[in-house]
């Protein structure tokens, strides 16, 4: 491991806006945070959204400036990438976003029933091999079906031709209630400010001249889940666009 990356762990471990709990097991016992990040994490009750994969945290510090009358965390295993967010809202004194350092596959074991207001997914890796690894399979909307408000909204933004239509397949069979839906995002009408915020890698995207959706839907859904049964055609991009933005 790098001194820099050794450095930025260490660092990570001094931030009072970052919770680490790396470990990853379905068994593990519920975090002490569960049901009380309003009033142990941020001491402020306000709507609580989560990003899941945020990565270097640039999309939930952005909401947290556009949107203070919210709480944000950003959830990613990779704490030296989170470790930029994290500084940034430091620096800057933004106190309504915080970040957990653990695996999306272990979500509820963190927050309570009814306590998250949104989800966002950005820039997911479509997992196009590997459907139950994908952030928008029905066995995640099942663990996120458990820590969402009654109405709650998930927000799907990607690169991804292959899991925009595949999240969109999932919702029509579960026949979830579809918010707004666009597979060009900057050449709709829904475009606002939050959606506006570009990261480092959607800017790549751009530049590269790949239409970026948006997926916004509701969790209003009590039956088990079914997946999609279709062929959807898979990204020609992958191995070079995947590990570029690594």
């Amino acid at each position: 491991m790098g001194k820099n990356k050794l450095k930025k762990f260490a660092e990570m471990e001094t931030f009072t806006n970052v919770v680490q709990s790396p470990m990853k097991h379905p068994d593990q016992p519920d975090h002490e945070m569960k049901g009380y990040w309003n009033s142990n994490f941020f001491k402020k009750a306000q709507p609580l959204v989560l990003e899941l994969g945020c990565g270097k945290g640039e999309y939930a510090v952005s909401m947290a400036r556009f949107r203070p009358q919210y709480n944000f965390v950003g959830i990613d295993v990779k704490g030296s990438r989170m470790w930029k967010g994290a500084k940034l809202a430091t620096e800057n004194q933004i106190n309504n976003v915080g970040f957990l350092r653990t695996s999306i596959e272990i979500v509820d074991k963190f927050f309570g029933e009814n306590e998250v207001e949104e989800i966002w997914i950005t820039f997911p890796d479509p997992q196009m091999k590997s459907p139950r690894r994908r952030l928008t399979a029905t066995n995640f909307m099942e663990k996120y079906r458990t820590i969402l408000a009654p109405g709650g909204t998930i927000h799907l933004k990607t690169d991804s031709n292959f899991q925009y239509q595949y999240t969109l397949e999932m919702v029509k069979e579960n026949k979830l209630e579809i918010v707004a839906n666009t597979d060009n995002l900057y050449q709709s009408e829904i475009l606002n400010e939050l959606l506006s915020i570009q990261t480092f890698y959607e800017k790549q995207w751009r530049e590269r001249g790949i239409d970026i959706k948006y997926l916004a839907f509701r969790l209003n859904h009590s039956e088990p889940f079914r997946e999609p049964e279709v062929e959807i055609e898979k990204d020609p991009y992958r191995s070079f666009g995947r590990s570029a933005r690594e």
